[in-house]
């Protein structure tokens, strides 16, 4: 097997605290050479949490802040700008301390059914409730998918870019348990098959390998993969039944990587542990699986990724 990424390997799933980019990016390039990826800074305000970072990112559909949500607005104004000199701003300080990278490279971006149970429509009410908005929306995210990627590769043209796609609303989009505007409500499910068509649009048009990341429960694994997720991120701590172990080994078996959510002193011990329970062989678990924490950082982030990347490197122990 062969995967976009070093064998041992470990990195952030995005968000880390704080509020300068700089210190954050060189903290990741520091830390996780292997798979350094771009930081998210959530802390520094609204343009900067992930549905504001979405939002940088369509074309043809500009957001606005109303009551403290997102929603579709008529035209670009203040908070769009807001959101878009972030993403500006952090692509900078990339290119400042990374131009030279020539490894494997790691961005993020919300993905179309968060963005859509997230963003709300100028007449009320989720971006979800309207499946014509909600196409329109993914393919809006598309078509900035492609021009992110391709700054990113621009700016970064010795390293192999990787995409995470992040979508933690998937599960609830696919039950019907998204809340409606009023909350005493849920919106109706989506249907796997157009869940799926969206997702893929998105996918393609990175034009990279993707890593499907959600740290919810109950993670629809086989619909990532065939969307077309080169792997899957999870939180570990919630792969514990029979049968999300056996939907994860299916995964594994058809040869998708494994973005290995762990927390605690040993995370290289949970991720064997794990892989003592699937059945497959040690020697392959260094080559797909990455390292990471169960969702983004919320604490000092330098001894948390310096124990990921120690574990990541310890897998290899097993090769």
């Amino acid at each position: 097997m062969t995967f976009p990424w070093p064998v041992g390997s470990a990195t952030g799933i995005g968000s880390m605290p704080g509020t300068d980019i700089a210190e954050a990016q060189r903290i990741v390039l520091g830390e996780l050479p292997d798979l350094p990826h771009l930081p998210e800074l959530p802390a520094r305000g609204p343009g900067a949490d992930m549905i504001g970072r979405g939002g940088a990112l369509l074309t043809e559909l500009p957001v606005e802040l109303y009551a403290g949500r997102w929603r579709v607005a008529a035209r670009p104004g203040h908070d769009l700008r807001v959101a878009r000199d972030f993403l500006e701003r952090d692509l900078d300080t990339m290119t400042e301390q990374a131009a030279e990278f020539t490894g494997t490279f790691k961005i993020q971006v919300p993905g179309p059914w968060t963005l859509a149970a997230s963003l709300q429509l100028p007449i009320g009410g989720a971006v979800l409730r309207d499946h014509g908005a909600s196409r329109d929306l993914a393919e809006s995210l598309a078509d900035g998918v492609t021009a992110h990627v391709a700054s990113v590769r621009a700016r970064l043209p010795h390293a192999t870019i990787l995409l995470q796609v992040d979508e933690p609303s998937l599960p609830a989009v696919l039950a019907g348990q998204v809340p409606s505007e009023s909350g005493y409500a849920t919106l109706r499910s989506v249907d796997v098959s157009v869940a799926r068509a969206a997702l893929s649009t998105v996918f393609s048009a990175a034009g990279v390998p993707v890593v499907a990341h959600c740290c919810a429960p109950d993670v629809p694994l086989d619909l990532l993969r065939t969307a077309g997720a080169t792997a899957v991120a999870l939180d570990l701590s919630l792969v514990t039944s029979p049968e999300q172990l056996d939907a994860l080994g299916q995964q594994l078996d058809e040869k998708v990587g494994l973005f290995a959510g762990v927390s605690g002193r040993s995370p290289a011990t949970a991720v064997r542990d794990l892989w003592r329970k699937l059945g497959f062989p040690l020697t392959s678990m260094a080559v797909q699986v990455v390292v990471t924490p169960p969702c983004g950082l919320s604490v000092p982030p330098v001894p948390v990724l310096r124990a990921l990347r120690d574990a990541g490197r310890r897998l290899t122990d097993d090769l």
